[in-house]
């Protein structure tokens, strides 16, 4: 059929099970890897055009290129916003060098697996914690549950966020996460809702670094506001905005992952049973192939800084290019059968993680991990766990940013707790 780039920015195309809109999208990459699409934005008021890569090779070489598709003009919406607006919410990830590098840099130099081991070890004793609390259920909404909790949990404990202040994360990680759903804002006016949730975070991270710099303790909040002598460190103006990028950005993907990853091993009972005949082999290649076939994150926008071409296609200085990495990642130029499931496909060089360069995925270590644990888990303790009910998908105003799922009811056989036993 040919493409027809309105329903790209259709809601009701996005509420589509993943399955039927990746069909549709793999149509359109038949055709073109470029698809012009345009978007007529209602909660700020702007009507742009741009182009959607749906190519794996060329959304590769955009994002290699940063010096000619630049992040500094908003990488999180299609359309334009306030640079102060977009910094607030999504720190460094919109930004380009030297300004990215540097407190890119400066975050990494904490990030590291080496400072992350004691983090990692926990994730195990985290993810027994969050299923222990529904093992006796037998029925329970996964999102809710395990999806949720499990990764913010996690980061949380990194920040040294105290399990009182919990609810007050997830509550406004749910707001900014679900900034289109009124489940999730529980207003009609979305940026309020934005800004009062990232205020609220905002107020605990100052109350914690300002504890943080009289009391230090063993977590990223005290490595980032004491630096060894000669190191470069977080202004205050700059942590609060990383604190939203990393309780947001740093458990989506997780979160997502999961719930899709539920969702499609029921749809796939044999590479189910696959994986669980062999978990010490498949879980590393399992993991994979669930953030290769959900890619939470839908898109991400480059704008062109200069006139050049991809792969033959010309792109004009100021031009939006929104790099879809569930369509590249479905490309069958790259991958075999690119609509099956196969825990075992190796080489997976998918882009759920972003693609190559200055931009790609900082937390991927952990996220990786805290998916092999929380897998492993699932399939040993909870065999026989399925979906109860299709997936209800996070509403948007157009595409989304991140393939939400915000209910997966799930039913199992209910197994003792792993504390009791």
């Amino acid at each position: 059929m040919a493409a027809d780039p309105s329903l790209l920015v259709d809601r009701s195309f996005w509420h589509r099970p993943l399955s039927e809109r990746m069909a549709v999208i793999a149509e359109w990459r038949w055709e073109s890897p470029f698809l012009d699409g345009h978007v007529d934005e209602a909660i700020f008021g702007q009507d742009v055009d741009f182009t959607a890569v749906l190519g794996y090779p060329e959304l590769v070489e955009i994002s290699r290129r940063p010096q000619d598709f630049c992040s500094g003009k908003g990488s999180t919406n299609i359309v334009d916003l306030p640079v102060d607006a977009l910094e607030y919410f999504s720190s460094f990830i919109v930004m380009d060098d030297p300004r990215h590098a540097r407190q890119r840099g400066i975050v990494a130099r904490k990030f590291t697996p080496r400072h992350l081991q004691a983090l990692l070890d926990s994730v195990e004793r985290v993810c027994a914690e969050v299923i222990d609390g529904i093992c006796e259920h037998g029925e329970v909404d996964l999102v809710e549950t395990v999806a949720e909790p499990f990764p913010l949990l996690i980061i949380c404990d990194m920040l040294g966020i105290p399990r009182s202040e919990f609810s007050t994360v997830l509550r406004c990680t749910n707001v900014i996460l679900g900034a289109g759903d009124m489940e999730a804002t529980g207003s009609e006016d979305v940026f309020g809702a934005l800004l009062a949730a990232g205020m609220e975070l905002t107020g605990l991270l100052q109350e914690l670094a300002e504890d943080r710099r009289r009391h230090p303790a063993d977590d990223l909040t005290s490595a980032l506001v004491h630096t060894d002598v000669g190191e470069d460190w977080l202004r205050p103006e700059e942590l609060a905005p990383f604190f939203i990028l990393l309780s947001t950005a740093g458990n989506d993907t997780t979160r997502n992952a999961i719930s899709h990853g539920v969702h499609l091993l029921a749809q796939h009972p044999d590479q189910k049973a696959t994986w669980r005949a062999d978990l010490d082999a498949l879980t590393p290649t399992g993991v994979e192939e669930i953030l290769r076939l959900a890619s939470p994150v839908v898109y991400m926008r480059r704008t062109a800084t200069t006139t050049t071409s991809v792969a033959g296609r010309e792109l004009w200085e100021g031009d939006r290019v929104v790099l879809f990495y569930g369509a590249a990642n479905r490309d069958p130029r790259v991958f075999a059968d690119p609509e099956s499931m196969d825990v075992r496909r190796s080489p997976n060089p998918h882009v759920a993680f972003g693609g190559p360069g200055p931009h790609f995925c900082l937390g991927a270590h952990l996220a990786r991990r805290e998916l092999a644990v929380m897998f492993r888990q699932l399939l040993t303790r909870l065999p026989d766990l399925e979906p109860s009910a299709e997936p209800q998908l996070l509403e948007s105003q157009s595409i989304p940013l991140v393939g939400g799922i915000k209910h997966l009811p799930v039913r199992f056989t209910p197994t003792p707790r792993r504390s009791a036993a």
